[in-house]
């Protein structure tokens, strides 16, 4: 039995995984009267944490949610909806060979979507948070680095600039201009 296809029909209604009705039935090779039949002859061992009936509602929730336009379970009865418990008990009812290798195909796939949802993301997220943190501290890191760069620098351009200015006017006490250009020779009778 194919677990993605299993888990394809595992589906979260009020707050729990289940199975429904139709799905099972599909699954085990059998009409979903026979397997509702199975269910209600031996009603007392289907408590409502191992088998609820759906609301109209919850039912056409499903069809819109997965997008599907048929009447999955028909309008005229109501479907059942199966926790994990409530499938490994139909193991029980439904005494064949084909429902016991479904059965622990079924058990397999409810072990992987609760494994999926109890260690990968969690543990994805905090190792992407982690990550995140370090990187921010290193960008911090550069960012005060450059600043700090930056500073040095501002005060070396203010130094040398003050500097030059000082030479420039030290420069212009000392040294008188010479004239460039032709002189004309001194004359006597001026």
């Amino acid at each position: 039995m194919d677990l993605q296809i299993i888990q394809s029909k595992i589906h979260e209604i009020r707050g729990q995984k289940v199975m429904l009705d139709f799905d099972l039935a599909e699954l085990y090779g059998t009409e979903t009267k026979y397997l509702k039949r199975s269910v209600k002859n031996n009603i007392q061992r289907f408590p409502s944490d191992f088998m609820f009936e759906l609301t109209k509602e919850e039912l056409f929730g499903l069809r819109c949610r997965n997008c599907t336009s048929n009447q999955r379970g028909g309008n005229r009865y109501v479907s059942f909806a199966f926790t994990e418990l409530g499938v490994a008990m139909l193991s029980s009812v439904l005494n064949s060979e084909i429902a016991i290798e479904v059965n622990i195909g079924i058990m397999r796939a409810f072990v992987a979507v609760r494994q999926l949802l109890t260690s990968s993301p969690t543990s994805k997220i905090a190792e992407l948070k982690n990550e995140l943190k370090e990187l921010k501290e290193y960008i911090e890191e550069i960012f005060t680095d450059q600043n700090d760069i930056n500073e040095d620098t501002r005060i070396q351009l203010e130094l040398i600039n003050q500097t030059l200015a000082e030479l420039q006017i030290k420069n212009r006490k000392t040294e008188e201009r010479k004239r460039i250009g032709y002189q004309l020779p001194k004359c006597d009778n001026e």
